[in-house]
């Protein structure tokens, strides 16, 4: 698994004499695909991901946590000793209280709140596992969203999909191993680095997919290529690529050779991938999506069709949350765009038998504050509490964990950090989050680092 041992096999044996070091070199070159699937620690319950980023963080005051007391006391100054300590981006802590804008109600066996905005994930509350006391340590959008896919607010670091590839590989032949979408008004505002590989191989980065047109940019031929000519091209560069890489071993090289073939491969398999209009209508009515017209929800219907394919990791980046102001016309408008596909995902996924080792993680960086921001109409970033859902792949279903003081400023009941979160997610997929490890700068690094520990609770 750790591919600079083998670095440093073929250099000991190629330039220190050592006997049939030629040899030895090459059976080593013919190294396996490095995507190619791979067993965890132990049995997983999750084999695929589906993580649906909310980036620019959902406030969970007017979607999941109802703050009865906050409404009561709208317009009045928080708590001195509230306030101790607390670090704010914008405001000044010492703000007006903003009470819920919008109303909510009990769903389902498990008596879920969620708010008026949510009428479709309403529908599937048994089947998801909502955790009402997330914490972060970032209060900005970049770094926040940075520890929140990569375990660190420092750039560099390998992203949650490339970690999980790294360790599981692909079961996808013809498409990437991870694949990212962008919906929102803008990228995230951690950039590429929400889905990048840091120190692993590039190989296990995100594949950035359009949603209408070519679904990456220059996939098609130019004209006068036709298919003969380009494997004959691609054949050429490959066995200059391997002389290469049987030279020097460099892990790099063999991204390079998978890269040429994997663009190859889908020069045929993602047009087929992305021609949703061969759904049946049913489907396409149920997430909303529309073929043709570039979407959330035809991004999330996408995302389904991969993960039949194989694709291990698909992300979504819904770049739109940021309500400093404008709260409910905007958050309004988000939830109409976001919430029909993210149920429709969910029951879609379970009615084809996926949702078993399917994971599907909603969520932003971070939460909003209980004070104002921008009058009466906004709320600014608040680390200390919110919330997530998660379904499928061994979360249990109809779980409401966790709860926030009546202000919904502080968790005072199961507590999950981020690297908690992680840790989680990993366990489901097999790992042992301490362990599974890459060596970089020497020491070896993990997705939780030195912290994490696994919340029995989520588990099914």
């Amino acid at each position: 698994m750790q591919d600079k041992l083998s670095i440093a096999r073929r250099w000991f044996m190629k330039d220190c004499g050592v006997g049939l070091g030629a040899l030895a070199l090459g059976s080593l070159a013919q190294a396996a695909d490095p995507l190619a699937p791979k067993q965890p620690h132990f049995k997983p319950k999750a084999k695929k991901v589906i993580y649906l980023f909310m980036a620019g963080a959902p406030s969970h005051l007017e979607m999941f946590d109802n703050k009865p007391q906050l409404a009561k006391f709208d317009g009045t100054l928080p708590p001195a000793d509230l306030l101790k300590g607390y670090r704010a981006a914008f405001i000044n802590p010492n703000s007006k209280l903003l009470g819920p804008k919008f109303k909510f109600a009990k769903y389902g066996q498990s008596g879920a709140e969620l708010s008026e905005l949510l009428p479709h994930l309403s529908k599937v509350v048994d089947d998801i596992a909502i955790v009402k006391s997330m914490s972060t340590d970032a209060f900005n959008h970049a770094p926040g969203q940075l520890l929140m896919n990569t375990g660190s607010m420092i750039f560099g670091r390998p992203s949650f999909g490339a970690w999980t590839t790294y360790g599981l590989g692909s079961e996808a032949q013809d498409l990437p191993a991870f694949v990212v979408f962008s919906t929102g008004k803008k990228g995230p505002s951690g950039g590429n680095s929400c889905w990048g590989s840091g120190f692993l191989p590039t190989v296990h980065q995100g594949v950035q997919f359009r949603a209408s047109g070519d679904p990456v940019l220059y996939l098609s031929n130019p004209e006068g290529i036709d298919a003969q000519l380009q494997r004959e091209s691609l054949d050429s560069i490959r066995r200059l690529n391997q002389m290469k890489l049987d030279d020097v071993g460099d892990p790099e090289i063999a991204t390079r050779i998978n890269s040429y073939e994997m663009a190859f491969k889908m020069q045929t398999s993602a047009p087929d991938l992305m021609d949703i209009s061969k759904e049946p209508k049913h489907i396409l009515d149920m997430y909303g999506a529309e073929p043709g017209k570039p979407s959330f929800a035809n991004c999330l219907l996408l995302a389904r069709r991969m993960a039949e394919r194989g694709v291990r990791f698909t992300q979504i980046f819904h770049e739109a949350w940021d309500q400093h102001g404008s709260l409910v016309k905007d958050i309004t408008q988000n939830c109409k765009d976001t919430d029909q596909a993210c149920a429709a995902l969910v029951t879609d996924l379970k009615q084809r038998g996926m949702l078993d080792d399917t994971l599907v993680v909603w969520g932003g960086e971070f939460g909003r504050t209980p004070m104002t921001q921008g009058g009466t109409d906004g709320r600014d970033h608040h680390p200390n509490a919110f919330t997530m859902w998660m379904a499928g792949g061994g979360i249990k279903p109809g779980l409401v964990m966790g709860q926030t003081d009546e202000l919904g400023f502080n968790v005072v009941e199961d507590k999950v950090h981020v690297h908690d979160l992680h840790a989680t997610l990993m366990h489901l997929l097999g790992f042992d989050h301490t362990k599974l490890t890459y060596r970089s700068q020497g020491r070896n690094f993990r997705l939780t680092d030195v912290h994490g520990h696994v919340v029995e609770k989520m588990l099914a």
